[in-house]
């Protein structure tokens, strides 16, 4: 039994599959959408915890961006060629050179200030959906909620059968706080580094849209206006 399947089951639900459909002939009642990684992502706790990530890893931030710009200057003398990249052959040149042990131990230091950045955001999401179980409940009680399906499985749904607003408002009722250093001996479990992985994606995907929304207004601005 996973972590996700375990924190649904308090609740009595379903999270289903398009395979599972047609649910009008299996479930009588209401069928809700949740979806998961907006729930987290629309908690206050997560957004003051990203913030108190950033602020309490000051030192590993400045020393990971210090270490990424020697990694990529020392790079810049593996392409011999010029064209900007290093390829298999020109890595291959430089294995016997001090410079390639020097790119391993900065690869193997950067990616150690990753896991301690990464590991604090991983378990910041931990104890929010440690209480998704208890709020998804809540909702779908309060609610007469039959069955919850990820809108991700579905071909379409209408916007009212959305609640992930409502789990997302129980939950900031249940997780006010959380901690954003773990204890000696954490390890991420393998769901928390999946949802991580997808909240990850969406967050740089709003921010790509926002800077592509932002260039649009500036072209728009500085166009001129027609007669």
């Amino acid at each position: 039994m996973t972590l996700f399947t375990k924190l649904l089951a308090p609740a009595g639900l379903a999270l289903t599959a398009v395979a599972a459909l047609p649910v009008h002939a299996q479930v009588e009642g209401r069928i809700a959408t949740v979806d998961i990684s907006r729930t987290i992502i629309g908690t206050t706790a997560f957004q003051t915890a990203y913030e108190q990530v950033n602020q309490t890893y000051t030192q590993q931030n400045d020393l990971r961006r210090t270490k990424a710009q020697e990694r990529q200057t020392l790079l810049q003398t593996f392409d011999t060629n010029g064209d900007k990249q290093v390829d298999d052959a020109e890595l291959a040149a430089k294995q016997s050179s001090p410079d390639f042990t020097k790119l391993q131990t900065l690869e193997q230091e950067i990616q150690a200030l990753n896991n301690q950045i990464d590991g604090a955001r991983i378990y910041a999401i931990e104890q929010i959906i440690m209480q998704y179980g208890a709020a998804l409940e809540e909702v779908t009680t309060r609610q007469q909620i039959k069955l919850v399906v990820d809108p991700g499985s579905l071909l379409f749904a209408a916007p009212e059968a959305d609640v992930t607003q409502q789990v997302t408002t129980a939950l900031n009722a249940k997780v006010p706080s959380i901690q954003v250093v773990p204890p000696a001996g954490w390890q991420p479990s393998r769901e928390g580094v999946q949802l991580f992985q997808e909240i990850q994606q969406r967050l740089i995907a709003a921010q790509m849209a926002q800077q592509q929304a932002q260039q649009q207004q500036q072209a728009n601005t500085a166009a001129p206006v027609g007669r």
